[in-house]
């Protein structure tokens, strides 16, 4: 499957790139959107990739030429990054917090209830907590906590109940399995919404194995710090938690004077990207000009 970028005339919109101009991709995944700022600020404009998934990193290698530095690591590491790489004169930042078509589909991780893998969802191989651990060894109150806190799920103490039953019996070692136990107990009537019923409990498994929420806070004020005058940071997120922190954020630094909120409201997807590419549904952007 071909990632298709969300928010295409939206990113460059609010990036607003120019020839000569220095961007950072923090979440490269396919290269979707680096490719478009590529396009626009050629041709001696450079743009710095990162990706916490060395596939990803790889994936890329090949789609990106010239003019592209690509680093495997945490986009909450910007700062460092950017030190290190000696990358000067930023004049916007993209951060995209969906994960890829490619790693539903092609990453064997675990990340889709749709197909039957091992419970991993990680990022990076480095990382030695997966979703397996979490399910197979946290305490249930815990499991019940991190599907309320990060999942915002309705039925997490019954979910988090039953697979404390259903390990006591047998390790759960795959997503069916864990879709399966959470269909059980989820009632009938929440079983055919247009969201399927495993869809929370996973994005929060994934969410808590790769400490996304912590790393997005990390990530915030050091994006600031590393930006030009007049640079531009833009972010999107897939729920409300991510969408939360990055709101509270930029009123804050609005407030202190450091920066200027360039979107009142977050700005969706049209019908028409929604319709033909179906994951924008849920995608929020929000921008902001350091002053």
């Amino acid at each position: 499957m071909i990632h298709k970028p969300v928010l295409t005339e939206e990113v460059l919109k609010y990036l607003d790139p120019k020839p000569g101009e220095n961007f950072i991709d923090g979440t490269l995944g396919q290269a979707g959107h680096a490719l478009l700022i590529l396009d626009k600020n050629k041709p001696d404009g450079l743009v710095l990739g990162i990706d916490l998934d060395s596939k990803q990193i790889e994936n890329s290698a090949s789609r990106l030429k010239d003019r592209a530095i690509l680093v495997n690591d945490s986009y909450a590491n910007i700062k460092e990054i950017v030190l290190r790489n000696n990358f000067k004169s930023v004049r916007g930042i993209l951060l995209d917090l969906g994960y890829s078509s490619w790693q539903l589909e092609n990453s064997t991780k675990g990340f889709s209830f749709m197909r039957d893998e091992m419970l991993d969802m990680r990022y990076s191989l480095e990382n030695t907590l997966t979703a397996g651990i979490i399910v197979n060894e946290y305490k249930e109150e815990r499991i019940k906590q991190i599907l309320e806190e990060y999942g915002e799920e309705k039925f997490a103490k019954q979910i988090a109940k039953k697979i404390a039953e259903q390990r006591r019996v047998k390790r759960i070692e795959s997503t069916f399995e864990l879709k399966h136990i959470i269909e059980s107990v989820v009632p009938e009537k929440f079983q055919h919404s247009r969201i399927h019923c495993a869809t929370k409990s996973f994005q929060a498994l994934r969410i808590a194995v790769n400490d996304e929420l912590n790393n997005l806070t990390t990530f915030l004020p050091d994006a600031i710090s590393v930006l030009s005058p007049g640079g531009r940071l833009v972010i999107i997120s897939f729920h409300s938690l991510e969408d939360r922190i990055v709101k509270r954020f930029f009123k804050d630094r609005e407030k202190e004077g450091i920066v200027k909120i360039l979107t009142s409201k977050p700005v969706p997807a049209t019908y028409r990207e929604i319709a033909e590419n179906p994951r924008s549904r849920s995608a929020k952007l929000r921008a902001i000009i350091k002053n």
